[in-house]
């Protein structure tokens, strides 16, 4: 018996497993059948564009369709993303400017059936890859705008520019950014050895910085490579104004792209720096201004147009600020030379030259003529003894006045003007140019002898501890900022300049753009007592003035704080600061015990948003400030280990509150009567308050005596209500018990009406039956007689 008892609970327990086993199997199944399949992806860029959009995520299709074309543009995209879907419209628009130039393809790597979602971790969308020919990839992190990503693909096109003449070369080197030249003769060969590598650690530069901050020449003629003193084959010469110009030693790096490449980031020269802050929020800027006192210029900037008139002027202040003098030189004669010609590192040789367009002068008129001298030191060498130059060619000369000559105004004026240019391949040289009359051209005649004049601005990189660092924005990407900076937001000019001071918390706004005051700008800021102003940035929106509290902004805070006929108590707050929020009901208390009082004024600043003057702001929030009338440079601040109450506040403000000054006396005595004057005042006041807030209580308590009857007498109503929806509740059960009743009494009664109709039909029925058959029997009865007539009348007839 126990076996068996046994036997039947393992079986129980086997079939209650396999049931269990069954159910979750079938609810699994059945999940499965709930989630909806993916749709299938669509087309992402339009059919009319040039660009092969792989919307499946074929990543093998687009890896043939780079290593078949010399510049590709990859751009990976998800079709959920908005930033994929604002970069669509750009990246057609490229596309269909360059669609002979470069193969556009788009790949969805967002189709989790696709292989670039199983290849590729991208981490954001969209991500823009640019390959030249086995390159690559070289990711594109500058604004999606289409104008900066076709000169960003134009770069990548065409990495090397290639400068045939010495005209082309200096104009290449006196370009702002960086410039890095490579010489290498294609006589011996169709493409030598080192070109390859030069080509290659250009695209590295480019992947390394999007921007371009250093463009690469390349030159292949040795009279064009001797303009920079480079006389070596395959030599790659790294340009600087500032410094002495390198040549990249093979003695001590290896001739490699990548070398190369580290070596130009090394050794560069930054004066101008292009910030591009991606979106509201940027650390990009954040980590510039951690460097120092910056110099922020708005201006709007297309790459692929002519530069701004901005950007040549603060281009120009920004080289000859950084243009430090180096040291007391000597002139040729002997003679110890002013400070300016410090610019002139090293011996120099001096010559006079004619203006050309002046050489075909007649006789009898006037001459122009410069007196130029160039540093005796051979530039690209960091050797100065050993590349000592004994003279200047004539060609040098001839380069430094073209450079001169396109800065200046042709013909020259009557008097000496001087001129230090940076954009020269001459790194330091000096021109002085003026106009000679025919009688002082004689066979003695020696050149004039006009030291440089150097502005101020010239050198304060190495004269001042306020040094500044120089950095450009596009208005078109970064005007929120200069709006909150302090730009006018009609933004009737798109140009905005401003001194960011991180370390002091400052920042001064240049009111006009000219050239001029932008110097002066610079100057005051780097004067050890600076003339210049902190710019306090407000809010512009202001709360209705029939408010109980004020609210005080940057342009506000003057007329309403500093008024020495009121007494004003500050609150200083931000919509951030959660202690802040919770005291705003003791603010409020406090200015409707107040309200009608001309004397007081309760008012409160959002710091977070109104910048004030350094003494009137505090270390902490909540704070708040009280400023006595007639006496405003006392104001007291709020004990913080005082709990903020109605009445610690009334306590404080009576304690402090302002008086007019009396002209009896200024000893302690009338103090303290125009003070206990005013506190009488203020207790007539507190009295009168207190008599309306005791007449208002009077009327509430009549108000809820009134209330209190009135919902008694509405509870009894509701009581009377209840009894008689209970009886309206029986009555409707009778009255629904009735109906129940009639409607069955009513259906038996059409039930008999129906068996009486049906009987009455049935009646009628064999009514018609019993004509019928009775006047069937008349007709044989009929029938009958007349046989029985005949019968009789033939019997008749035969008796």
């Amino acid at each position: 018996m126990v076996r068996g008892r046994m036997a039947a609970v393992m079986c129980g327990a086997l079939l209650l497993g396999l049931a269990l086993l069954l159910a979750l199997t079938l609810n699994c199944s059945r999940a499965k059948d709930v989630v909806a399949v993916a749709r299938p992806p669509v087309r992402f860029f339009s059919p009319q564009v040039p660009v092969v959009d792989l919307f499946q995520g074929q990543q093998d299709q687009a890896e043939r369709l780079r290593e078949g074309a010399d510049v590709c543009v990859l751009v990976y995209y998800a079709p959920w993303c908005a930033h994929s879907i604002s970069a669509r419209e750009q990246v057609q628009q490229v596309a269909l400017r360059m669609a002979g130039e470069v193969q556009f393809v788009a790949v969805n790597c967002w189709w989790n059936q696709g292989k670039c979602r199983k290849q590729k971790n991208f981490f954001q969308y969209p991500v823009i890859h640019l390959f030249y020919r086995r390159f690559g990839p070289i990711e594109y992190k500058g604004p999606l705008v289409a104008e900066y990503l076709e000169s960003f693909i134009r770069r990548v096109s065409t990495p090397l520019t290639y400068l045939p003449t010495r005209t082309a070369l200096n104009t290449f080197i006196s370009h702002h950014e960086q410039g890095v030249v490579g010489f290498f003769e294609f006589n011996s060969s169709p493409q030598p050895p080192g070109y390859t590598t030069f080509l290659t650690s250009a695209l590295h530069a480019l992947r390394r910085d999007s921007q371009g901050a250093v463009r690469f020449g390349v030159v292949t003629n040795q009279e064009v490579a001797e303009g920079i003193s480079v006389r070596e084959d395959e030599s790659v010469y790294l340009h600087r104004r500032f410094n002495t110009s390198l040549v990249f030693s093979r003695a001590e790096r290896n001739f490699t792209a990548q070398e190369i490449c580290n070596w130009v980031y090394e050794n560069r020269e930054r004066v101008i720096h292009w910030i591009q802050p991606m979106g509201a929020k940027s650390y990009s800027l954040e980590a510039e201004l951690h460097k120092g006192p910056a110099l922020l210029t708005f201006l709007p900037h297309n790459p692929l147009t002519a530069s701004h008139h901005l950007l040549s002027e603060v281009v120009d202040i920004a080289l000859r600020y950084h243009s430090c003098c180096v040291s007391e030189l000597q002139t040729d004669g002997g003679v110890s030379a002013p400070h300016s010609w410090s610019l002139l590192p090293g011996p120099r040789c001096c010559q006079s030259l004619l203006l050309p367009s002046w050489r075909s002068a007649n006789a009898n008129t006037n001459t122009s003529v410069c007196e130029l001298c160039v540093s005796r030191f051979a530039l690209g060498s960091t050797s100065r003894p050993a590349l000592l130059r004994s003279h200047c060619s004539v060609m040098e000369l001839e380069a430094v006045l073209d450079s001169y000559l396109r800065n200046t105004v042709v013909p020259a004026p009557p008097t000496c003007t001087n001129m230090h240019n940076t954009y020269s391949p001459f790194s330091h040289y000096s021109a002085c140019c003026r106009t000679l009359s025919a009688d002082a051209r004689t066979p003695g005649w020696s050149e004039p002898h006009c030291p440089p004049v150097v502005d101020a601005v010239s050198g304060l990189h190495c004269r001042t501890n306020k040094t500044l660092r120089f950095y450009l924005l596009d208005s078109h990407l970064s005007w929120p900022l200069a709006e909150r900076l302090g730009a006018l937001s009609n933004r009737s000019t798109d140009t905005f300049t401003t001194i960011v001071n991180l370390r002091d918390e400052t920042h001064y706004v240049l009111e006009n753009a000219r050239k001029d005051s932008l110097e002066r700008f610079i100057l005051n800021f780097s004067a050890p007592y600076s003339p210049l102003h902190r710019h306090l940035v407000g809010h512009r929106e202001l709360h209705p003035p029939q408010s109980l509290i004020q609210e005080v902004t940057t342009g506000s805070f003057m007329d309403t704080v500093m008024d020495p006929e009121r007494d004003v108590l500050l609150f200083y707050y931000t919509g951030w600061c959660g202690f802040c929020t919770v005291l705003n009901h003791v603010l409020l208390q406090l200015a409707r015990l107040f309200q009608g009082n001309s004397a007081l004024t309760v008012a409160r600043v959002n710091v977070g948003l109104n910048d004030l003057p350094w003494e009137f702001m505090v270390d902490h929030l909540p704070s708040f400030l009280f400023f006595p009338k007639h006496r405003k440079q006392m104001s007291v601040k709020f004990p913080d280990s005082a709990p903020v109450t109605v009445p610690n506040l009334l306590r404080f403000i009576l304690r402090h509150t302002g008086h007019a000054p009396s002209d009896q006396g200024a000893g302690p005595k009338p103090l303290l009567e125009a003070e206990l004057r005013a506190l009488q005042g203020e207790v007539l006041s507190l009295q009168q308050a207190r008599e309306r807030l005791s007449q208002q209580l009077a009327a509430l308590w009549r108000e809820n005596r009134r209330l209190a009857l009135h919902a008694r007498a509405l509870t009894s109503h509701n009581a009377e209500l209840h009894s008689q929806n209970a009886e309206l509740q029986a009555q409707s059960g009778r009255l629904e018990t009735l109906y129940r009743e009639k409607s069955r009494q009513l259906a038996d009664a059409v039930n008999r009406l129906q068996e009486l109709t049906n009987a009455s039909e049935e009646l009628l029925t064999e009514n018609s039956l019993l004509k019928v058959l009775l006047t069937v029997l008349k007709e044989r009865e009929r029938e009958n007689e007349g046989e029985e007539g005949e019968r009789k009348k033939g019997m008749e007839e035969a008796s």
